[in-house]
This record gives structure tokens, C-alpha cells and sequence, in this order.
């Protein structure tokens, strides 16, 4: 039992500055991921579940969050409105999603899609984002507001703009050009 509360809880203490609404949303999906989980004849429950969580997340609360999608521990929500995540994306730990932001896959000339992003530990994602295609976004990385990512993002690593473009880079292995001329004329 307490495995569970642990699971189903996971999100809540990063929530604690962003609002009871994220918190609401995250034990959801947490308690979602669990009762999908179970052995038969308890996957049962799901079934009626599920229809509650679409009601309640994706009809009443505009959150497009698929109770499938990996994601890792500590996700914080900034004001957890607009968003749309497809369930092929996986997310790992302790990363920031604000408002108004899609990630997804897209669709390929032949007609036929893409996989969804990979995003990495640490991740902060700005408001009104989108981030699409089989993409991977690696740890520490920083997505600014408004960012349409459809290029890989190396580790500690800052994009913004559309199409998103490197700002900064922390990354001591691979500097942006901008910070090596920089650099060279010191």
C-alpha cells in the first residue's frame, strides 16, 4: 500500500507552487497507469476508469495527456491548461511543462508518421511550445516560450524561436558557434 501511495504521489510535492489542478491531473494519470497495470480480473476496473479520466482530463480540464504515456517522475504542470502530449512521447524525470504546449508526432510526406519525441531529465518547456517528430530533447535542456522544435536538442542545451535555434549551450563538448567566436576574441 505504501508502494502505491508513492507511485500515485510521485508529482505532488514539485506541484506544490503550480496548483491543486496539476497535482489533480498528475494523481490521476498516476492512479491510471496503476489500475491499467493490474493482473485480470482487476484490469476490469480500467474500463470504467478510463471513461472517467477522459471525461474528467481531457473533455472538462482540456488536457490531452494519454494515460499510456511514459513519463518519469516529479512532471510539474505550469497551469496545466492547452496541453496536448501524445502517447508515444516519452519524458523523463524531474521536467517542467507550462502551458499551451504540444508534443507530438507529425506527418511525413508519404503520408505517414513520425514517432513522438524522446525528451531527456530535466527538461524545462516553456509556454506555447511545440515539439514534433521523431525528435530526442536531452537532459538539462531549456525549450523558451513560444519554441517550435521539430530538430534533436543536445543536453544543457537553451533553443528558442521558430524554428527553435541554440540561444546557449553548457554542453562542454559541443560549444554553438555564436559561443566559440565569442570565446576566440577574449
Amino acid at each position: 500500500m505504501n508502494n502505491f501511495l508513492t507511485y500515485i504521489l510521485q508529482d505532488w510535492q514539485v506541484n506544490a507552487e503550480t496548483s491543486s489542478k496539476s497535482r489533480f491531473i498528475l494523481l490521476m494519470f498516476r492512479l491510471a497507469q496503476i489500475i491499467k497495470s493490474l493482473p485480470a480480473p482487476f484490469s476490469l476496473l480500467f474500463i470504467p476508469y478510463r471513461f472517467f479520466y477522459i471525461l474528467i482530463i481531457d473533455w472538462i480540464l482540456g488536457i490531452d495527456l494519454h494515460w499510456d504515456t511514459q513519463i518519469g517522475a516529479n512532471l510539474q504542470l505550469h497551469h496545466s491548461h492547452a496541453l496536448v502530449i501524445n502517447h508515444d512521447t516519452i519524458i523523463g524525470a524531474n521536467c517542467t511543462i507550462r502551458h499551451s504546449t504540444t508534443i507530438g508526432n507529425k506527418k511525413l510526406p508519404d503520408g505517414s508518421y513520425s514517432s513522438s519525441p524522446k525528451i531527456g531529465n530535466n527538461v524545462d518547456i516553456g509556454a506555447n511550445v511545440v515539439i514534433i517528430g521523431s525528435i530526442i530533447i536531452g537532459d538539462n535542456a531549456v525549450i523558451g516560450a513560444g519554441s517550435v522544435v521539430v530538430k534533436n536538442v543536445s543536453e544543457s542545451t537553451v533553443v528558442a524561436g521558430n524554428p527553435a535555434r541554440i540561444i546557449r549551450s553548457n554542453n562542454s563538448t559541443k560549444l554553438p558557434v555564436f559561443d566559440t567566436i565569442i570565446m576566440d576574441n577574449l
